[in-house]
């Protein structure tokens, strides 16, 4: 099978899937992308050049749709060079919408990655009240989303990593969407031996002896993450506790929202500690660490702290789990997917500070009676979301759209797993 996954960067979601499929079944897979990453054997690269841009004129709300046709152009003029490739299937991330013209080249059934689809109330743009997006954003949502549904409408099917994501989808087309995750490693995110020794250094940074270890980890340090809530929280919990380090990975930059609409000049972390009244002492920035040093942290902390407004989870949250940390996430509806209180963590309102040190409290007391809630987290991602789980499902899924032509627009229903799966 010959497989062309379209994203603007490389290999994004799809190279857990891309490798597998090259090295298990001796597939073919080619990349269109516009954004450079690291060669890797077997995935053949195509880059593409986006010929245009918004002008400086164009409407706020029609920005975005604008620049997603610009690179949907750009694959369409570099792709209609490579003609010759015939594929067998597509597999493009939507939203970016590089799918949408590629049916005037290719007779074959196109496959869309569906993360997320907007709503202007009740959802992320209006979660923070105290991050107001403006009068005007529910204006621009449902242009946000109209290559989503050309999309929904072009493609032969579909597919989200959640079924949370799925149900998101507008009901006119969820049946065309299957819920398929993309897959965790085991034998990267995992625990440490019981005969190693916790590691005294994690990258760069010495772990205090004695300590008890908080961590948050976060692509970006931002509002849509809870990155100031967990700021407040962990600063109360300094207070009450000298034994508490806190280490923090990730990057000082901003991946979703306006936040700079409120920080003028500055990152997001530098505006919430020029704010005065957080101790840094005690906060450990380790910068994005690399796969295994970030699962040793996550196996060696007491105590993983998560929040996210509802939007879609990270996979720091699948990740942390596979390595039995014992989780501490905000209630909120993606994460009940997975973070169920009192058998694979812990849940807490995501404004609620007080209640996050309270419970953070009773774990740091009695680390070992909440042990149990790490090995149940990992057993869960051992079974529903490994790479031994979710990279079959997805073959089945790709080969069986592939063979079924474009006229395979109807879900499958057993890609859907059973709500009693858990």
């Amino acid at each position: 099978m010959r497989v062309m996954f379209v994203h603007q960067n490389f290999p994004a979601q799809f190279g857990h899937i891309a490798r597998h499929l090259v090295a298990k079944h001796g597939d073919e897979c080619i990349f269109v992308s516009h954004k450079a990453g690291k060669d890797e054997p077997g995935l053949r690269r195509i880059k593409y050049r986006i010929p245009g841009k918004p002008p400086d004129n164009a409407h706020f709300a029609a920005r975005l749709f604008e620049t997603t046709v610009w690179h949907s152009q750009g694959v369409y003029d570099t792709l209609k060079k490579h003609a010759d490739l015939r594929p067998d299937l597509i597999v493009g991330h939507s939203g970016f919408g590089s799918t949408l013209y590629l049916r005037e080249i290719y007779d074959c059934p196109i496959l869309n990655y569906f993360e997320y689809f907007y709503r202007p109330h009740e959802s992320d743009s209006d979660y923070r009240p105290d991050f107001p997006a403006g009068d005007l954003n529910p204006l621009r949502t449902p242009v946000r989303n109209a290559l989503l549904l050309l999309d929904l409408e072009n493609c032969d099917r579909g597919y989200s990593p959640t079924r949370w994501q799925q149900a998101r989808m507008p009901a006119a087309y969820r049946d065309k969407v299957a819920v398929a995750f993309d897959g965790i490693d085991p034998d990267l995110w995992k625990p440490l031996d019981p005969a190693d020794p916790a590691p005294g250094k994690v990258g760069n940074w010495e772990v205090p002896a004695d300590c008890k270890l908080v961590t948050y980890a976060t692509r970006g340090m931002e509002s849509m993450r809870g990155f100031d809530v967990f700021l407040g929280f962990a600063h109360r919990l300094s207070k009450r506790r000298p034994d508490v380090h806190f280490a923090i990975a990730g990057q000082d930059r901003i991946c979703y929202g306006g936040d700079k609409k409120f920080t003028g000049d500055k990152s997001f972390k530098e505006y919430l500690f020029s704010l005065g009244h957080i101790d840094a002492s005690r906060f450990h920035f380790l910068g994005l660490l690399p796969p295994p040093d970030l699962a040793k942290l996550f196996a060696i902390t007491d105590l993983h702290v998560y929040l996210t407004i509802p939007f879609v989870l990270s996979w720091g949250l699948f990740n942390a789990l596979s390595c039995e940390a014992v989780v501490l996430a905000s209630d909120t509806p993606p994460v009940r997917e997975i973070v169920f209180p009192g058998e694979t963590g812990l849940l807490c309102p995501f404004f609620d500070e007080v209640g996050f040190v309270e419970q953070a409290e009773r774990v740091l007391d009695d680390p070992a009676a909440f042990k149990p809630l790490g090995r149940a987290g990992r057993e869960l991602m051992r079974r529903l979301y490994s790479y031994d789980v979710c990279l079959p499902r997805l073959v089945e899924l790709y080969r069986s759209t592939a063979a079924a032509g474009t006229s395979a627009r109807v879900r499958l229903p057993w890609f859907n797993p059973p709500a009693d799966a858990i």
